[in-house]
């Protein structure tokens, strides 16, 4: 039996190739080998074979894809291995019957035994993996996820052969090496860690010569169709070759001296991320639990797990899970030298807004320094190149608060030098039975323990004076953490009042109305503590608690708060305090407070039970106020000079702060603390009717999304606010939405899509008879033509903005189309047209006072004048470009020029002044932490140094729109 999707898809069974010929049934069987063992539901099927667009029929086309291939199968007895189970279909599949599984195998092995230096067997390991390849990855199979996938399949390939070349090479097997790789790099002629090991066997078989030229024609290939220089691999191999140093390290072959170069590693001296949430203050207890988890990293459980799952005794929250493994991982965190990634995955939300593993990912990627213009588009890319970078890497990832494994499969790294500690309610039986994770039932804490926790809040004299009172509170709270931490707030707050009276009280409250409930459930218990908890808040502080819990966020502000229940944020904060002194919010950073989740859905069900529908919606209603109106002053903030005007808003309801940030800085720092929340609250405002605020909210969330590289989310939201227009009629919604969801996909590489959504942008302006929306169309229009290299179909776009533009008399959009004019007219070799389209654009840019746009437009004259060889000319419009770019304190920008001034230095001979722009440009990009740095670097250093002349070409920006 063999399943095999690494070529053409296809079973075979005997030998024989069973009867699956139909690209769509090759689409599914593929699908259920890439999720083999796991139900895939059949809408992740429909998105996967017809992404956005599905017809009508998706349904019934995969009930007839299964059919088929159950037909088949049944040819070979082997029906019974496609089960359909819980509105999913799951495939059955041995790891070793599957390709794909035994190729990666093969690569864990392999890399085993490059860190053994069993370097012979290394090379016969990978061969053997390699050989499983019969042509490009699933071949024959037709659907919107095939190309994608079979990319990320292909991808593995070279790895592969990657790292059966750096083997071989090290062994000394040089003319082997070439000839695999010939073919390869004539291929993938851009791949560049493929070219490094290249040059490297070249020269070592003596082809020293060959290796320079084929650095050379990589090079220009580079500038010219990607506008970047070598990567530092890639430049470092060059390095090599001309030192003559391609020999193998001495020590190769007798330990893991062999250090093989990082695929797509992150950056050389980016900073490590280091995410863990604060440390638990006065942590008690759990000895045993700790030194399980000491064992997994020292090794002496015996363990080969890579992962550990904290789960509660009978799915008891409360317990302390995430205390424990945040605690652990502090003390544990000097083991992990490249890193601690952290995530709070929210499964058990109350409004079911769990984090998506494509969300955690992304956070995740965005820590360990991938720019958002190489973030793969879809989430088995983003998962593997995850893996790739984690590869070899002593990273601790955390992942708190899972709700089931499929949350947490594409989080696990693939290195057994990473160690991830999931935390949940629930047991994660899958995990432990698939991935091999290492089960830890967390029990309640023990008597003792409980008494230990109480004396470090309250002070031992206290507890030692009162010792049946303490055990009495102990059983009270069901030695849970979380009822210990509650009672103990209340009793530290009141140091006169006996322990005695408190335990009465919680004999009270739990003899009261929650009585009927008990069923010697532990949560039953916490509850009863928290209900005898708020009875002691005075109203306002216990109004606000209710309220508290119609928050949809993982966290909220002070003036969140305050809109919430209506009052000035001077009287909130001391409602603030004193929930944040009873325990029952925790303020984690000056000024934002987050909830356990257990007592957020208490909160909730408070809410529901006390406060009446008009008083919950008008709390949802001043919220949600806040958020739009304090979003769209911090959006301004960020582009005042944007092309499209803000979206018109209503007063905000009475009560509603709407205090936005005060400049720029400020805006981001307030986007970036929100942006979670905002994402849930256009999600929640859709939920509850609040059309209008949910793609309003959306829109104005637009630049910072879009400026930090956030597409999935952009695309995400904007499908909610599409939904939300649509289902109000309202044609301005929806243009806004469309238009959101056309920069994602422009960004994202989906140009189809882009098109399909601008398309209906123009329609929906063109029914609102607004000119200057359509003209705003258009330039998107055009910056997809441009990504495409349809420069003249750019063109096109950009002379109809500008038309309109002027028909309406809108200046802003009339430099910003200019100054897109006479770069694309540079491009075509216009130079003149260009330069009178810029200088008009300057024109206008000082008449509206839009320095930020003139800078743009001085970096656009530098760039003509260099076409031109008017060196210069191009120098000068670089430096006042500059100049403006520093007044207002646009870094990176900033930076941006000073390459651009750099090369113009390089072009006219002037190395030192070419030297000393791009070490200004490589200070601003170090700060910033920004990608850039590292090819600059490598410019640098081939300035320093003989190198084959490439010639110079610009490096063009990737939008001027």
């Amino acid at each position: 039996m063999r399943w095999r999707i690494l070529g053409p898809v296809e079973v075979t069974a005997a030998g024989r190739v069973l009867g699956i010929h139909r690209p769509q049934q090759r689409a599914v069987l593929a699908l259920l080998l890439l999720n083999a063992n796991r139900v895939v539901s059949g809408e992740q099927l429909t998105e996967a074979l017809w992404g956005d667009d599905p017809p009508a029929s998706a349904r019934t086309q995969i009930q007839v894809c299964v059919s088929q291939l159950r037909a088949a199968l049944r040819t070979a007895d082997l029906a019974g291995v496609l089960a359909t189970r819980a509105g999913g279909y799951r495939l059955a599949v041995d790891d070793g019957d599957f390709d794909l599984a035994a190729f990666d195998t093969a690569l864990a092995q392999a890399r085993v035994a490059v860190d053994a230096g069993r370097l012979p067997a290394a090379a016969e390991i990978m061969r053997a993996g390699l050989a499983l390849w019969r042509g490009p990855a699933l071949a024959g199979a037709a659907g919107a996820f095939v190309d994608a996938a079979a990319v990320t399949l292909d991808e593995q390939y070279l790895v592969g052969h990657q790292l059966l070349a750096s083997v071989e090479s090290a062994l000394g097997h040089h003319d082997e090496v070439v000839r695999a790789l010939e073919p390869l790099v004539a291929a993938h002629p851009l791949r560049e860690a493929l070219v490094a090991r290249y040059l490297l066997a070249l020269a070592g078989s003596g082809q020293q010569a060959r290796a320079l030229q084929v650095y050379a024609e990589t090079r220009a290939r580079l500038v010219e169709e990607l506008g970047v220089e070598p990567s530092a691999e890639l430049a470092e191999a060059q390095l090599r070759v001309l030192r003559n140093e391609v020999t193998a390290p001495a020590g190769v072959g007798k330990g893991p001296s062999l250090t093989l170069p990082a695929l797509e590693g992150a950056l050389a001296g980016a900073p490590v991320p280091a995410q863990l949430p604060a440390d638990v203050a006065g942590f008690t207890g759990r000895e045993p639990e700790l030194r399980e988890l000491d064992a997994l990293v020292s090794g002496d459980d015996g363990s080969t797990g890579t992962a550990v799952v904290i789960s509660a005794i009978g799915g008891t929250a409360g317990v302390g899970k995430t205390a424990l493994a945040v605690h652990w991982a502090h003390r544990v965190a000097h083991r992990f030298p490249d890193g601690q990634l952290y995530v709070n995955l929210r499964g058990f939300d109350i409004e079911d807004r769990g984090v998506t593993p494509g969300e955690a990912l992304r956070g995740f990627l965005e820590a360990l320094h991938v720019p958002a213009q190489r973030l793969p588009a879809d989430l088995p890319q983003q998962a593997a190149l995850y893996r790739t970078l984690l590869a070899g890497k002593r990273v601790l990832v955390l992942l708190d608060n899972a709700r089931e494994p499929a949350q947490v499969r594409d989080l696990l790294p693939g290195s057994s030098t990473c160690l991830v500690v999931v935390t949940s309610r629930n047991r994660l039986t899958g995990l432990v039975a698939a991935e091999g994770a290492r089960p830890l039932t967390l029990d309640l804490l023990s008597t003792s323990e409980s008494r230990e926790l109480l004396a470090r809040r309250i002070g031992r004299k206290r507890v030692a004076a009162e010792p049946g009172a303490v055990d009495d509170i102990v059983q009270r709270c069901a030695r849970l953490p979380l009822a210990l931490a509650v009672v103990g707030a209340r009793a530290a707050a009141e140091p006169g009042f006996p322990l005695a009276a408190l335990a009465a009280e919680l004999a009270d409250a739990q003899a009261g109305r929650l009585a009927a409930l008990d069923v010697g459930d532990p949560a039953t218990d916490v509850r009863a503590v928290f209900s005898w908890s708020y009875r002691a808040l005075d109203a306002p502080t216990g109004r606000l608690f209710r309220l508290l819990g119609l928050h949809p966020g993982p966290d909220l502000a002070g003036p969140a708060a305050a809109s919430l229940v209506g009052l000035p944020l001077s009287r909130v904060r001391p409602l603030l305090a004193a929930l944040t002194r009873a325990h029952l919010i925790t303020e984690q950073l000056p000024g934002r407070y987050s909830q356990h989740d257990l007592l957020r859905s208490y909160a909730a069900e408070l809410c529901d039970t006390v406060d009446d529908v008009p008083e919950r919606r008008a709390a949802r209603h001043r919220l949600l106020d806040h958020y739009l109106h304090v979003t769209q002053v911090a959006d301004q903030l960020l582009d005042p000079y944007r092309l499209a005007h803000p979206v018109p808003i209503t007063e905000p309801r009475p009560g509603a702060l709407v205090d936005g940030p005060a400049d720029h800085t400020r805006a981001m720092d307030w986007f970036t603390a929100e942006h979670p929340v905002l994402l849930a609250s256009v999600e929640q405002a859709a939920r509850y009717g609040f059309d209008g605020h949910a793609w309003r909210l959306a829109a104005a969330s637009t630049t910072y999304l879009d400026r930090r590289g956030h597409w999935h989310e952009l695309a995400a939201v904007q499908r909610t606010a599409l939904d939300a227009a649509q289902q109000r009629a309202d044609p301005l919604g929806q243009a806004q939405a469309h238009r959101g969801l056309a920069i994602a996909a422009t960004w994202l590489g989906r140009h189809q899509d882009a098109h399909r959504h601008y398309q209906r942008d123009l329609d929906l302006y063109r029914e609102l008879g607004d000119r200057t929306g359509e003209a705003h169309t258009h330039l998107g229009l055009c910056w997809v033509f441009a990504r495409e290299s349809r420069h003249r179909d750019a063109l096109d776009q950009t002379s109809r903005a500008l038309a309109l533009y002027r028909a309406v008399g809108y200046q802003v959009g009339q430099a910003k189309a200019l100054n897109n004019l006479g770069w694309l007219q540079a491009r075509l070799g216009e130079h003149r047209l260009a330069l009178d389209s810029c200088r008009q654009a300057l024109l206008i840019h000082k008449e509206t006072g839009d320095r930020h746009g003139a800078a743009l437009t001085w970096d656009s004259l530098g760039y003509v004048h260099h076409e031109l060889g008017q060196y210069d000319q191009a120098t000068e419009c670089y430096r006042r470009a500059l100049d403006l770019h520093r007044t207002l304190g646009d870094r990176y920008d900033e930076a941006e020029v000073l390459v651009n001034l750099g090369e113009t230095h390089r072009a006219a001979g002037h190395v030192e002044a070419a030297l000393l722009a791009w070490r200004d440009a490589l200070v601003v990009f170090d700060e910033l932490g920004h990608p850039d740095a590292d090819p600059l670097r490598v410019r640098i250093a081939d300035l320093l140094r003989p190198a084959v002349p490439t010639g110079v070409v610009l490096s063009e920006p990737t939008r001027r729109v």
